[in-house]
C-alpha cells in the first residue's frame, strides 16, 4: 500500500523577518504587502521616508508584527553598509530582497562609463553590501532566502537597455556564485526575472518606445502586449507571489535559479 502524504505546502512566514528594498513603489511594495500577509516581519528600504510611512501603514499585522523601516540610498553604499550593520546587529533576516531601479534605456555603444559604473555600484555592490550583512543571521538561524529582482535580459538581452542587460546580467552570475556557497546553510540564492509589469519603470520603457517609433503610447503598449503570449502586462502583485513561494519554507530545495515571470514572452527555455 503506498503511503499517503498528507503534508501540506508550507507557505507561513510567521516569526520570519524579511528586508525589502525598493519597497515604496511596484514589485517591491507588492511584496512587502505580501510577506506581511503571510506573517512575515517586514522591514521597507527605500530613501523617501514620506513613503516608506505610507506603506508602512499599509501592512498587515494580523500576527502582532512590529514592521519597520530603513531610510537609505543607494547611490551611497557606504552609508549603506552603516545603515544596515547597524539593524543587523539588533534583528536577524530571514528573507532579503535585492531590488533597485534600473538604469536609464538607450543603445549601449552610446552609454557614458560613468553609467555602467554607477549602475554596477547601484545594484551589484548594494547587494553585495546587504548579503554581507545578513547572512550570518541566516547561518545562524539554519534559514535564509536571498532573492533578486533582477530582468528577463539575462536570458535574452533586450533592445535599447544596453546598461541594464550588461548589469543584470553580472548581477545573474553573482547570484549563481552565491548560491553555489550558501546551500549547505541552508541559505538559497534566487532571480525573479520580470516581464512587463504595469510599474513606473514600464511607463518610463513605453514612453521611450513610443518618441523612438514616433508612435503614441497606446501604440506601444499594443505592440509590447502583442509580443506577450498572455496578451497583457503583469500587475506587481503577480511577482510578489513568485516572491512569496521562493522565500517560504516549501521552496528551500529551490536554489541558483532565473525564474521568468513574464507571461511566456522570453524565447529561450
Amino acid at each position: 500500500m503506498v503511503k499517503e502524504n498528507t503534508q501540506i505546502m508550507n507557505l507561513s512566514l510567521t516569526n520570519k523577518h524579511a528586508l525589502i528594498c525598493g519597497s515604496t513603489a511596484g514589485i517591491g511594495k507588492a511584496t512587502a504587502i505580501e510577506l506581511a500577509k503571510l506573517g512575515a516581519t517586514i522591514t521597507l528600504v527605500a530613501r523617501n521616508e514620506d513613503k516608506l510611512k505610507a506603506v508602512l501603514a499599509e501592512l498587515s499585522r494580523e500576527q502582532k508584527q512590529n514592521h519597520n523601516y530603513l531610510v537609505a540610498d543607494f547611490t551611497n553604499p557606504e552609508t549603506l553598509r552603516k545603515t544596515v550593520e547597524k539593524a543587523t546587529s539588533k534583528t536577524t533576516y530571514h528573507i532579503l530582497l535585492n531590488n533597485t531601479g534600473g538604469p536609464k534605456g538607450g543603445p549601449i555603444y552610446t552609454a557614458d562609463t560613468t553609467e555602467f559604473t554607477n549602475a554596477f555600484q547601484q545594484h551589484l555592490v548594494c547587494n553585495q553590501i546587504l548579503t554581507q550583512a545578513v547572512v550570518p543571521g541566516m547561518k545562524d538561524a539554519g534559514y535564509g532566502r536571498i532573492i533578486n529582482i533582477i530582468s528577463t535580459s539575462v536570458k535574452q538581452p533586450i533592445d535599447g537597455l544596453g546598461v541594464s542587460n550588461t548589469i543584470r546580467g553580472a548581477v545573474a552570475s553573482w547570484s549563481k556564485t552565491l548560491a553555489n556557497e550558501l546551500g549547505q546553510f541552508g541559505i538559497t540564492v534566487n532571480n525573479v526575472l520580470p516581464g512587463f509589469t504595469a510599474t513606473e519603470r514600464l511607463d518610463q520603457i513605453v514612453t521611450n518606445k513610443a518618441n523612438k517609433a514616433n508612435s503614441t503610447e497606446e501604440e506601444a503598449r499594443h505592440v509590447m502586449k502583442s509580443i506577450t503570449p498572455a496578451r497583457r502586462f503583469a500587475e506587481p502583485e503577480e511577482l510578489a507571489y513568485a516572491v512569496a513561494f521562493l522565500a517560504s519554507p516549501s521552496a528551500s530545495y529551490i536554489n541558483g535559479i532565473n525564474l521568468p515571470v513574464d507571461g511566456g514572452r522570453t524565447k529561450s527555455l
